[in-house]
């Protein structure tokens, strides 16, 4: 379901998408509208969904965590995704699940700090839960672009 917002509403959402600590102030400043105004709008993308939560961007490879890999994950049975997804947000490293159609039940990225730490968590942790039949691991070697989608 499409929310319903105006090109300033999308100004707002691109800012906040470029440097999301920018008081509402600084962002009125360059949307024209008044700090109260913004703070009105910013408030009723929260409450529609269309922004959730706020973030920061770490670089984890600074604190160690130097491999990201993809997994393909194939499920003995499609209806066992609900229950292997639940048991793979139990695994910190799991950074990101996706229930996908092609050769993978399931395609997971994991960040780990090294080939050590990574095979033990395939080994003993993914590869363990019930229901996955087989994995595929693809090793990242450079993430050369992650972003939003474009907000036309």
């Amino acid at each position: 379901m499409k929310e319903n917002i105006d090109e300033t509403d999308y100004k707002i959402l691109r800012i906040l998408l470029d440097d999301a600590k920018l008081s509402y102030q600084e962002i009125g400043e360059k949307v024209n509208l008044s700090q109260g105004a913004v703070h009105a709008r910013v408030k009723k993308m929260e409450n529609s969904g269309i922004i959730v939560g706020s973030s920061i961007k770490i670089d984890v490879k600074r604190l160690g965590w130097d491999i990201s890999a993809f997994l393909g994950i194939y499920l003995e049975k499609p209806e066992l995704y609900e229950h292997a997804k639940n048991e793979l947000m139990q695994i910190p490293e799991v950074v990101s699940i996706n229930y996908t159609t092609g050769n993978y039940s399931m395609f997971v990225k994991l960040v780990c700090r090294d080939t050590t730490h990574l095979r033990d968590v395939l080994a003993e942790r993914i590869q363990k839960l019930p229901g996955i039949q087989r994995t595929e691991t693809i090793i990242s070697l450079d993430e050369s672009l992650n972003r939003s989608a474009p907000l036309i």
